[in-house]
Order: C-alpha cells, then structure tokens, then sequence
C-alpha cells in the first residue's frame, strides 16, 4: 500500500513538472560572435530585458569562429525546447551558410522569433591617416594598390561583403585581415594595425565621438542624425553600397508554436519599453519588433538579395571547426 502510495505522488510530481509553463528555468541565448561586438551587444540588451516578461533568467554565450558557423551550428542543433536562442545578424545567418561549403546549417535551421534592431554601418579609419573623405581614400587606394588594409570579424561578415562590394565599384585593391569577431576589428584599426573598416554604427559611435576614429561614410540610403555631417554612400555614387545591420531572435527548428509566441511577445515588450528605446537610440539603432512571420519575411528578403552578390564575389570558405 506505502508503495502504491508513494508511485502515485511520484506521479504527479512529474506530472506536476511537465506541467510547468514555460519557461520554468534559464534561458541560454547563443551569440555566434566575440563578446564586445556588435551583434554581443544587441543579445545582451535582449538579454536583460526578456527575464521582466519570461520570468527567468537569461544567460549570454559567447560562441565565435568560423565565420559565425560555429555558434550558429550549436544554436540549430539544440534541443527545440526554448532554451536554446540565438541573436544573429545577416553575416551569420544568410552568408555563412553560402560560403562556407560544410556550415552545418542555413536560414532554413531556425525558427524566427522577431526582428530586434537594425542599424546602418559606417567606413572608418585610422585617424592618424590624411584622408578627409572616400574620394581621398579612393584615390590614394587606386594610387598605391594593395598598400590598404582594411580589417574584418571573418570571412562573409557584412564588413565583408560591403567591403568587397566597396573595392568593386571603385576600382581599388585593399588587402583584407580577417579578425576572430568585431570588437577585434575594430581595436586593430584604433591601434593602426590595418587602415579601414566598415562597422556598425552601434560599435563605433562613441569611438567617432572621441576621435578614436574618423568617420568617412555612412552605409545606408541617408545619412545617419547621429552623425549628421558624415556623408551616406549614395551620396558619393556609391549606391549598392546601402546594406545596413540588423540582428535578429532566432529559436532551432521546430520549436513548439506557443513558445515562440510567448518569446516573441516578450520582445516585443522589451523593444518597446524605455530602457532599451533609449540603449538602441545611444547606438544610433532603430528598434523593429513584430510578428515571426515580419522576421520570416525579413530573411526571405535578405537571402534573395545576398545570394547573387555573394556569387558574383565567388566568396568561398571552408569551415574546419
């Protein structure tokens, strides 16, 4: 009888468990990048603001290499619970997958969950160098072919691509030096170990308001307000070159429907509540929101975009990792 008893409170204890709403224990969200850049920036901003709604809370990983491939990997072949996130930009998601041969996954491996911010790029120097403006670099770059270098978080990163898209529209010959992240791209230019970046303007804001860099363009249609007297690329006849950044929510595939809506509403929330309106404004980023079918869309968008860019550029990369 003391058996039967006691199998019938082990019953539902665990029925009492499986029970449990989600989520019932910390969140862990996979950043394919180095702490310090960009898209670490953005997850830990989600970060801190989802346990308000959810509940619990939410642990940042750090997970780079690879060209983004190896967190990003680790993020598709989770369990689909909710437990497992990614934050993600374009570079990991859309271009990764078509230039490293064996990445693992694509955009197709995940589950959207919402679009969290976007916010446009910029070219930066050194500013030791004499340059005042693009056509300055140009003409030095054209003069002195392969004596630029311009720095990079890996290979298929958007500094990448809209630097390779930069070199091809203006005839120019600048070495790339790839960097394990973003944040160590963007140091190697402050310490004069490479001339030129692109980078986002959520990184590199501060940076230009210190004088640790110098501002040449702004890689978006207009220019940014934060940085007013700094032209924007179509301004210089430079208009393929617009692509700004944009980092994103993302659950593996096959995550249960409710749990991505209860994931999604809580960004939402976040996104519209004054701490982060206010962190992304200080960022010069624009937050963004909406449903999973928006980001779904979204990324649909992207991949039609990138692809042909990323095939006439013949980017390829072999993933060891």
């Amino acid at each position: 009888m003391r058996r039967l008893v006691a199998l019938g409170l082990a019953l539902l204890w665990a029925n009492g468990a499986l029970a449990q709403p989600y989520p019932n224990h910390p969140i862990r969200i996979i950043v394919p990048t180095p702490a310090g850049g960009p898209v670490d920036v953005m997850a830990r901003l989600i970060g801190n603001a989802l346990p308000a709604t959810l509940g619990q809370s939410v642990i940042v990983e750090n997970r780079p290499g690879a060209g983004n491939t190896i967190g990003s990997r680790a993020a598709a072949t989770a369990d689909p619970d909710g437990y497992t996130l990614m934050v993600s930009a374009a570079s990991g998601l859309i271009m990764s997958p078509m230039i490293y041969k064996n990445a693992g996954y694509d955009a197709a491996s995940f589950a959207p969950v919402a679009l969290i911010a976007e916010t446009p790029q910029v070219l930066v120097i050194n500013p030791q160098l004499p340059f005042k403006s693009v056509a300055e670099l140009i003409a030095y770059a054209k003069a002195n072919p392969g004596k630029l270098n311009y720095s990079t978080g890996g290979t298929g990163t958007l500094p990448h691509l809209n630097a390779e898209l930069f070199k091809k529209e203006t005839g120019t010959q600048i070495v790339h030096v790839p960097y394990k992240g973003g944040g160590p791209s963007l140091t190697a230019v402050i310490a004069g170990e490479v001339q030129m970046t692109f980078d986002t303007l959520a990184t590199s804001l501060q940076l230009i308001n210190d004088g640790k860099l110098r501002a040449l363009a702004v890689v978006a249609p207009k220019r940014a307000p934060e940085l007013p007297n700094v032209p924007a690329m179509p301004e210089l006849g430079l208009p393929a070159i617009s692509s700004g950044a944009w980092s994103a929510l993302l659950a593996p595939r096959d995550t249960p429907p409710d749990i991505i809506a209860k994931l999604n509403a809580a960004t939402n929330a976040a996104l519209v509540a004054e701490p982060m309106k206010s962190a992304l404004a200080k960022l010069g980023a624009q937050p963004r929101g909406g449903p999973p079918q928006a980001l779904a869309e979204h990324m649909a968008r992207e991949l039609k975009k990138w692809t042909p860019i990323v095939q006439a550029l013949n980017l390829k990369a072999d993933c060891r990792a």
